[in-house]
């Protein structure tokens, strides 16, 4: 690149103040690419040395480059430099936010987020703030384990107040589970997709998972007690309810399988059902079917967004529930009883049901366009999920990896099938998320580029070279 051009670009910083410099230098970037100035493979100046020649400091060139990374018009690589991948995308730079959760749809419905609001406004107007602050005892109040109570209600039978927990989010109540559950050399059985976030909590904990052999109806039972009859098995995993990532939901004849397999063999279930709100169908937890077993975790993230993480996680006893009680104290301190006033006044007032339909019609909806565009024989969804399970074809000249960061460069939300696999053979697929601040037209523009990729490899992937 010219020392010309970086004059050229100091130049229109100071003229354009209106917007962030680091912002302003992506854009340049994308304009001298359109113009033809910028050609694919072209190395563009060391961070330092761009920060020198603009007049600006580190911190804004490599928020610039990051900015323009995130907009698909650059590519690093350490020891090598920074250059050009080619002409910008056609589609709305990113967000911002992580593109690799699988991210809650927020309804655009504004009576419906005022709904929400005045909700929120009415807890902090009624509740002593004060009290709102100060330490609780953990597992919530007995207010707030009436509201959870309720919500859990709705899946599971013989529910007591005495054995519900209510925990900062669900990956709370996993770290906490799987250090009183297993000790060191006992085995943690997962299917062979799993959620990432179990895998980063075993690691963390040092503790070994064991892949269960599954099919289109979920972990294989002859897998399960193949491995029980070992004595090595300290608890089952299963995320029975729109699993993430595969959206399947275990049928009921292998949930009782599965369920009679743990009770012969006197295994503990963790049954995360994070989706299971999302679903309209009539769903027997396997809490039901074991419940001197099971512990049963659900929460609200999936239906009001990760920043108001609850969990409610009931225990097969009371005992046991205190327990719990004590490795999540240790673990987490205590849930966020502001989290828990609002998440209670949105049970009881009606806000959480408006928000889960909501979020169903426009997944559903979202879920049409995809199957649309995409082909129902390639992909694997269910109604209610904001997430996707897409197969690629034989031979269509794609690693799922690498076709993930690709698909990430221009705004699509998905993440390999290796980020999942517990048995080091990962299939040929992708998961795609359509939650997030996208809208159906954002959806249904970036359903197209992945369409056209997977068809048209070698020709569109040259376009970002």
């Amino acid at each position: 690149m010219h020392t010309s051009e970086l004059e050229r670009w100091r130049k229109r910083l100071d003229k354009e103040v209106s917007q962030p410099a680091y912002r302003l230098v992506a854009e340049l970037i994308a304009e001298d690419i359109g113009s033809g100035r910028l050609q694919p493979r072209e190395r563009l100046p060391p961070l330092r040395e761009l920060a020198g020649a603009l007049s600006i400091n580190y911190t804004t060139a490599a928020r610039a480059y990051n900015e323009a990374k995130l907009r698909g018009l650059i590519d690093s690589h350490p020891g090598s430099g920074t250059f050009i991948k080619g002409k910008a995308v056609s589609v709305k730079p990113s967000s911002g936010y992580e593109m690799t959760m699988n991210l809650m749809i927020e309804p655009a419905i504004p009576t419906l987020i005022e709904r929400v609001r005045d909700s929120a406004i009415s807890v902090l107007a009624q509740r002593d703030l004060y009290s709102l602050l100060r330490y609780q005892t953990f597992g919530g109040s007995h207010h707030d384990r009436v509201a959870a109570l309720q919500w859990l209600d709705r899946r599971l039978d013989n529910t007591t107040l005495e054995q519900v927990l209510i925990c900062p989010g669900i990956h709370s109540g996993l770290v906490g589970l799987l250090m009183q559950l297993v000790a060191p050399g006992q085995l943690i059985c997962v299917e062979s997709l799993v959620y990432p976030g179990l895998k980063a909590i075993a690691a963390q904990l040092g503790l070994t998972l064991h892949s269960l052999e599954r099919d289109s109806d979920g972990p294989l039972v002859r897998s399960f007690e193949d491995i029980c009859k070992q004595g090595q098995v300290a608890v089952l995993y299963i995320n029975p309810t729109i699993q993430n990532p595969t959206t399947t939901t275990i049928p009921l004849g292998r949930r009782e399988a599965l369920a009679d397999v743990a009770l012969r063999y006197s295994i503990p279930i963790i049954e995360d059902d994070a989706y299971t709100m999302l679903s309209e169908e009539k769903i027997v937890p396997i809490a039901n079917l074991a419940p001197e077993l099971t512990y049963y975790l659900t929460g609200t993230a999936k239906c009001f967004g990760p920043g108001l993480r609850s969990g409610f996680l009931h225990a097969p006893t009371k005992r046991q529930a205190q327990r719990t009680a004590g490795a999540l104290r240790a673990t987490s301190v205590m849930s966020s009883p502001l989290i828990d006033a609002l998440v209670t006044e949105w049970i009881t007032d009606g806000t959480a049901d408006a928000m889960l339909k909501a979020i169903r019609i426009e997944a559903i909806a979202r879920l049409e366009i995809a199957e649309k565009i995409l082909g129902r024989q390639r992909i694997v969804s269910a109604k209610g999920a904001f997430h996707l399970w897409l197969k690629l074809p034989k031979h269509s000249g794609w690693n799922p990896s690498e076709l993930a960061v690709q698909l990430r460069s221009h705004g699509v939300s998905a993440v390999a099938s290796a980020a999942f696999s517990t048995d080091n053979h990962p299939p040929e697929a992708l998961r795609l998320c359509f939650g997030g601040q996208l809208t159906r037209e954002d959806w249904e523009e970036r359903l197209h580029y992945v369409a056209d990729i997977i068809d048209q490899p070698a020709y569109l992937s040259s376009l970002t070279m």
